[in-house]
């Protein structure tokens, strides 16, 4: 599994970044994975990967670095417990704003890699990190040709980072994937934010599977092999057609 380790600096520190290329890598394009609140853990290396093998090169970047080091969690344990109190002080420490701040960074080192094609990228976010993702797109407009949102929560909010707020700026072609009875992202929310797309003009597409709240996890007590399947299939055709023209993923 071609892996690499990098850091890159924000102006809040240095972040650890993870970079997954597909074997015999020689150039292509560029995603931007963000992570749910799980943190960084073997599930997200096992679903980068996945990314990788079908054509690109991968960037996931560590968005807790400003709380520091921390161990890998086992989401089935921390379901257990209290989650808030488990991973509430580690979430305190991001948030859409900080991720749109941390994008600016991560493109800048993506501009000096001579094996990324192109100058637009991807970005493919689950649970907190769809948000993420979707800031990201508005906030580097001419950045972002494509990006998936899976259960992802709090997408539209009174909150000034609100990923809504931010629809006039996105350029990319939207794939929104939620879940069902999530409290995080119930139906009168979800209108909201479509609601703020279809007035911007922004091409999306928005489903709700048949499956609990980070569905997409392999290591979630409620992931759902064959809803995940549907999710993998829909992401790879949106990223294939819009950052591969049309080609087929290596």
């Amino acid at each position: 599994m071609p892996r690499e380790s990098v850091t890159v600096t924000t102006p809040d520190g240095r972040c650890p970044v993870t970079i997954a290329t597909p074997e015999g890598w020689t150039d292509g394009p560029a995603l931007i994975f963000f992570m749910n609140a799980g943190g960084i853990r073997p599930a997200v290396f096992e679903m980068t990967q996945r990314l990788a093998d079908a054509g690109y090169l991968v960037l996931v970047p560590d968005l807790f670095y400003r709380y520091g080091p921390y161990g890998h969690f086992d989401p089935v344990e921390v379901m257990r417990s209290d989650f808030r109190a488990v991973l509430g002080p580690l979430m305190a420490t991001t948030g859409n704003a900080k991720a749109a701040q941390d994008t600016t960074a991560l493109l800048a080192y993506l501009d000096t890699r001579r094996d990324v094609v192109g100058c637009q990228v991807g970005a493919i976010g689950f649970c907190m990190g769809g948000g993420m993702a979707i800031i990201a797109a508005g906030t580097h407009s001419d950045r972002f040709a494509a990006v998936a949102s899976f259960h992802g929560g709090n997408l539209a909010t009174d909150a000034s980072d609100s990923p809504h707020t931010v629809a006039l700026l996105i350029k990319a072609r939207l794939y929104i994937a939620a879940a069902t009875n999530d409290d995080s992202y119930p139906p009168e929310m979800a209108g909201r934010l479509e609601t703020a797309l279809r007035g911007a003009g922004v091409s999306f597409e928005a489903e709700t599977y048949p499956a609990a709240h980070g569905w997409m996890k392999p290591d979630f007590p409620v992931f759902d092999a064959a809803a995940a399947e549907r999710g993998w299939r829909a992401m790879l055709a949106l990223l294939d057609r819009e950052l591969r023209q049309g080609s087929v993923p290596n």
